[in-house]
Order: C-alpha cells, then sequence, then structure tokens
C-alpha cells in the first residue's frame, strides 16, 4: 500500500546490487512512495548489470561512483543536482571487509586491507556527506541514512573489522549531524536485523547469527522490505526532528537480555 509520503521528494541511493540487497527493496519503496531518485554503486558492482532492471522499475537513472573518490561523489552530485536541483535524501548502504571475504582473524588481520574497508564501509560516508555539504545541495528537513549493525556495540565472532567500521560510521553520523543540523537536515543510521543480503551471508556462521537472532527478538528479524518501510518513514516529513541517532530496527534484540525461546534451549531440567 502506498501512502504518498515521499511524493516530490528527490534523492540518491547507494548500494543496490541485487534483489536481496536492502537498499534495492529501499528504492523499490521510494518508488511506490512517489520518490525520483539516482541509483550509485561502484563501477564493479555495475559490471553485474542487475542494477538496470531496478532502474527500469523505478524510472531511475544509475550513475557509476567509486564512494571513496572524492572526484567521483563530485560528478555524481554535479548529475544529481543538474537532474533534480536540491535534492532530499541520500541512503548509504555501502559495506565490505576484505579481512572477512578472505578469512584473516581479527587477532592476525592485514592491516592494508582494514583500512580499504574502513575506508569503503565508513569513511565513504563522510566523504559522501562532505562532498553533498560543499556543493549545498540537500534542500531544507532533508534525510541522510546509512545503515549499520549491532554488532559496533557488541562482539559477535566472525563480523571481524567490520564491527569496528559500523561503530565508525555511526560517530561519523553523530558529529556531522551537528553541522547538519545548522542546514536542517537530520542525519542517522539503522541498526538493522542480521539480513540475508549479499554482504550479510558472506560472514562466517552467518546462519547461526540469523537464528540466534530471531530467538532474541520478542518481534521476530526485521525484514529487507521492513528495513526499507522505516527508512521511507525516515526519509518523510513524519520524522522531521530525528537527528544524531542510532536507530535500533530489529525486532527489539537490541533491548531484549534474553528471551524465554533461548531459555527453553538450555532448560535441561
Amino acid at each position: 500500500m502506498s501512502y504518498g509520503l515521499l511524493k516530490g521528494k528527490k534523492g540518491i541511493i547507494f548500494g543496490a546490487l541485487n534483489e536481496q540487497s536492502i537498499a534495492w527493496k529501499v528504492a523499490e519503496r521510494c518508488h511506490e512512495e512517489g520518490a525520483e531518485f539516482i541509483l550509485s554503486n561502484a563501477p564493479i558492482a555495475l559490471r553485474m548489470g542487475e542494477l538496470n532492471g531496478l532502474a527500469e522499475k523505478t524510472g531511475s537513472e544509475v550513475i557509476g561512483a567509486d564512494a571513496t573518490s572524492i572526484e567521483d561523489l563530485e560528478k555524481l552530485f554535479d548529475a544529481a543536482v543538474a537532474k533534480f536541483g536540491k535534492i532530499d535524501f541520500i541512503l548509504h548502504s555501502i559495506g565490505m571487509s576484505i579481512n572477512v571475504r578472505k578469512g584473516k582473524h581479527y587477532t592476525e588481520m592485514n592491516y592494508d586491507w582494514l583500512e580499504k574497508g574502513w575506508d569503503i564501509s565508513a569513511v565513504s560516508f563522510h566523504k559522501v556527506m562532505r562532498v553533498a555539504y560543499e556543493k549545498d545541495c540537500m534542500n531544507e528537513w532533508g534525510s541522510i541514512l546509512a545503515l549499520t549493525y549491532i554488532a559496533a556495540q557488541r562482539t559477535f565472532p566472525d563480523y571481524n573489522d567490520m564491527s569496528d567500521n559500523k561503530a565508525y560510521l555511526e560517530s561519523i553520523a553523530r558529529t556531522f549531524g551537528n553541522y547538519w543540523g545548522e542546514r536542517k537536515v537530520r542525519v542517522n543510521t539503522v541498526s538493522q536485523s542480521p539480513t540475508p543480503t549479499t554482504a550479510g551471508s558472506g560472514v562466517k556462521g552467518f546462519g547461526g547469527f540469523l537464528g540466534y537472532a530471531e530467538d532474541m527478538s520478542p518481534l521476530g528479524n526485521a525484514t529487507a522490505l521492513e528495513c526499507a518501510d522505516y527508512c521511507v518513514t525516515l526519509f518523510s516529513d513524519l520524522t522531521k526532528k530525528v537527528t544524531m541517532q542510532n536507530l535500533f530496527h530489529d525486532g527489539g534484540f537490541s533491548s531484549s537480555g534474553v528471551t524465554q525461546k533461548v531459555i527453553n534451549k538450555y532448560d535441561v531440567e
């Protein structure tokens, strides 16, 4: 069901890769709610070709950009301004750890890989906001979001340096959010349940993550589509005064000490 929450709004969505991507679902829901937007991903992701189908479905333009490159981002935002004028929302759904991909244990991590993953997963959010800030291309009461995970606050085996990347990402949102607030633009992170995306499924033991979170969440894990619905509300005018927050969208996982489901699994009496 569409409510017209984003009618007339323009934006940029980073990170849609395939139908499992949260950013993909966000794009679909934003379109259904009346928004127009540019889809952007790294050139290597664009070569997979799947994003063209989403662009056709949503009537969107695809513009490749390496989010770690200021030059690429400047070209992207110039194109967005030329197309839309000022924009109303940005979604940063970007993350990658080479240490995770190559199975390098946290205690033995490769620091060159760490630096690369940190740049892609966290610093790119600062770069995106910096370019948008310098070009003054956000409308008042605009909304900037990045996706994160509770591993920024809690320890999860094999999530590795992505935990550190997400912690830094959330800090950037708070710090840069202060400056964006002076322009009446809000900046938040959404801490989503573990979600079976291409990136998430690459973490060792992900099936265990998923099952445990389901049992520990009173409402169960939030799906990618449900996350997209939440992002729509945060792009809408209904949340104008919500900023500099890390917003948990996880079925209650973040507030649960233990649930009866988990107790039952260990109750041997």
